[in-house]
């Protein structure tokens, strides 16, 4: 048996506003996408990321937005990157930064708060 990510799921409150930043600012290929049931499913290469809308007046689901995610999202060049996505408004909590391992990162926020982190090469 294989086992393989299929795709993460991120939970939104604004889900029109974080729609429209995956696609557009983050740039991410909307393989799904469904206002009435208020999901969709974005393609990251050799995964999948779905925004999933939740009320916040349901506190077991609204609890899941606004957190480190644990995303990690992988681009070639981090550092025009980070430049490009922060001209265009993307809130980054600081510049890509070298780690210990070799490589470089830097943690951006959707509308909800929900921080992913963009890594590469600098």
């Amino acid at each position: 048996m294989t086992n393989k990510l299929y795709a993460v799921r991120i939970f939104s409150l604004h889900w029109d506003e974080s729609l429209a930043f995956y696609r557009d600012l983050i740039g991410s290929p909307v393989k799904f996408s469904d206002e009435t049931m208020g999901g969709a499913q974005f393609s990251l290469g050799n995964a999948d990321l779905g925004l999933e809308r939740v009320t916040a007046d349901d506190p077991e689901t609204a609890q899941l937005v606004g957190r480190f995610a644990g995303v990690s999202i992988e681009v070639d060049a981090l550092d025009a990157s980070f430049e490009d996505l922060k001209s265009r408004g993307v809130p980054f909590t600081a510049p890509p930064a070298q780690q210990p391992w070799g490589g470089s990162l830097a943690h951006f926020q959707d509308p909800d708060g929900n921080t992913h982190t963009r890594l590469g090469s600098s």
